[in-house]
């Protein structure tokens, strides 16, 4: 017995030590306290183990080793016990084997899934798209203010498409983008990342603009409570969206052009290249989101139009979209429009001579000083009369959202597909304050909500509420956030007030 004491007490010697060295271990290369602990309790388990070896009868009815005879005794014999070299070697190798198998399983672990400090070896890596890529950008117009609404957006146009097709990004301002600004974006954007100064002859007062009967109007619509009614830059900024960013040099370098604004969300994976899919279908303007505008904004916008129509029959398209924006042959405007802070479309269309003639006339009859008007009802209309219906897209599978509208893509399937997490019940397209459904009947088209039997879009025809707005008698609903586009569906005391980013 004194003998069993005595190897017993070499084995927790070799504990100690052992624990000594694993400790000192750890120290210098940093093992979690958990893999200490893990050996702790292995070593303690292996000790105990030899304690009960020692201990026990000669024979058990559960042991069948103890029932054998060992190094060559004869049955019933007393078991020699192991020399104690033996037992120290056997001991140490036990406890240090395992816990080199504890901490290389943690090690393989924590290596599957967190990033490698070092190498970097374990990051996703980003398929790229194959096939040439489109002479093609994303456009923002933003200032230095807007810089985490604007990587908000970045990040949403990256993850759900640019990520693998790497496409540039221009940023204007109408004053310089600061270094924090510059650092930013160009980190998040995938492709180049571009920076353009706006001149002072694009962002201003051209000289036949009457500065005191522009100040009256402002005067007037902000006593009228219209919103953006007194202010400047935002007239200075749709004038802009309107008739020059696409003269801007950098963007004199493109053909097509995506136009993102900040704070805004893609809901669903974009798997092909949308300006790919415009050249091959010779599509020239895109959008996702219509409706109707704010009347006291454009009261004299369609005489502009008019005056065109007359001055320029040649550019009025053979196959154009009157019926879109006008629903008694020309002779009034129906207030609707496409979205324009969301839009995909040809450069060379806006450069052409058709558009240019067609802005020129609106921009002398001064309305965005005038009054009140927006790019997104000035690029409808000239798409509308301009272009044949058929180079006019409606992308029903990209899904998007800018406050306080949202475009979910009409289709379960389409939307599992795709992997959206928009809610079909907040579709604003078959909603009657939207003009998809005119898009739809316009074009001859059936709509996609007939085709679909879920029942997402609750509400009035799109041709019932269209006639109350005429009439003065719509309501639209009430909105949560702040908008920086330039036209925004409102009636008097029926929608929210917004805040003005511009």
């Amino acid at each position: 017995m004194a003998g069993s004491t005595r190897y017993l007490r070499y084995i927790i010697l070799a504990f100690i030590g052992i624990v000594f060295l694993v400790f000192i271990s750890s120290g210098s290369k940093n093992v979690p306290d958990v893999g200490i602990k893990r050996v702790k309790d292995h070593a303690t388990d292996l000790i105990n183990s030899q304690s009960d070896y020692w201990n026990r009868p000669k024979t058990g009815h559960g042991d069948e080793q103890a029932s054998k005879p060992q190094h060559g005794s004869n049955d019933g014999a007393p078991v020699a016990p192991p020399k104690h070299d033996d037992a120290v070697a056997e001991a140490t190798k036990a406890a240090v084997g395992a816990a080199s198998v504890e901490h290389t399983q943690h090690s393989a672990t924590s290596l599957n899934t967190s990033p490698n400090p070092y190498t970097h070896d374990n990051q996703l890596a980003v398929s790229t798209a194959p096939g040439k890529r489109m002479n093609a950008t994303f456009v923002t117009l933003a200032r230095n203010n807007d810089i985490w609404e604007i990587a908000r957006s970045i990040r949403q146009v990256e993850d759900r498409f640019n990520r693998k097709y790497n496409y540039d990004w221009v940023f204007l301002n109408d004053a310089e983008f600061d270094d924090q600004f510059k650092k930013v974006t160009t980190a998040l954007t995938s492709g180049t990342a571009r920076y353009g100064k706006i001149g002072s002859e694009h962002w201003g007062f051209p000289d036949f603009i009457d500065q005191d009967k522009a100040k009256k109007v402002r005067e007037d619509m902000a006593a009228r409570k219209i919103i953006y009614g007194d202010s400047v830059s935002y007239r200075h900024m749709c004038r802009y969206e309107s008739g020059f960013f696409f003269r801007h040099p950098i963007m004199l370098e493109y053909e097509w052009y995506w136009r993102v604004e900040p704070s805004i969300e893609l809901y669903c994976d974009i798997d092909y290249d949308p300006f790919e899919f415009m050249i091959k279908n010779k599509k020239k303007y895109s959008f996702v989101i219509s409706l109707l505008e704010y009347g006291e904004t454009i009261e004299t916008l369609w005489q502009s139009v008019k005056k065109f129509i007359k001055a320029h029959p040649e550019h009025i398209a053979k196959d154009n979209m009157m019926d879109f924006v006008s629903e008694d042959g020309g002779e009034t405007y129906n207030k609707c429009h496409f979205w324009s802070n969301f839009e995909i479309g040809n450069l060379d269309w806006l450069r052409s001579p058709a558009y240019l003639d067609y802005f020129n006339i609106l921009d002398r009859d001064g309305g965005f000083f005038y009054e009140r008007w927006g790019d997104a009802p000035v690029h409808s209309i000239a798409a509308s009369l301009t272009l044949n219906a058929s180079e006019i897209h409606f992308f029903n599978d990209i899904a998007y959202y800018h406050v306080p509208f949202t475009h979910c893509p009409t289709g379960e399937d389409l939307r599992l597909k795709l992997r959206c997490h928009c809610s079909p019940q907040e579709n604003f397209d078959w909603n009657g304050y939207s003009c998809t459904s005119r898009y739809y009947e316009v074009n001859k088209m059936q709509s996609l909500q007939d085709m679909s039997r879920s029942n997402d879009w609750p509400g009035k025809s799109g041709n019932s509420v269209r006639q109350d707005f005429l009439a003065g008698h719509w309501h639209a609903p009430v909105h949560r956030h702040g908008s920086r586009s330039c036209s925004i569906p409102s009636v008097a005391d029926n929608l929210a007030r917004y805040s003005s980013a511009w």
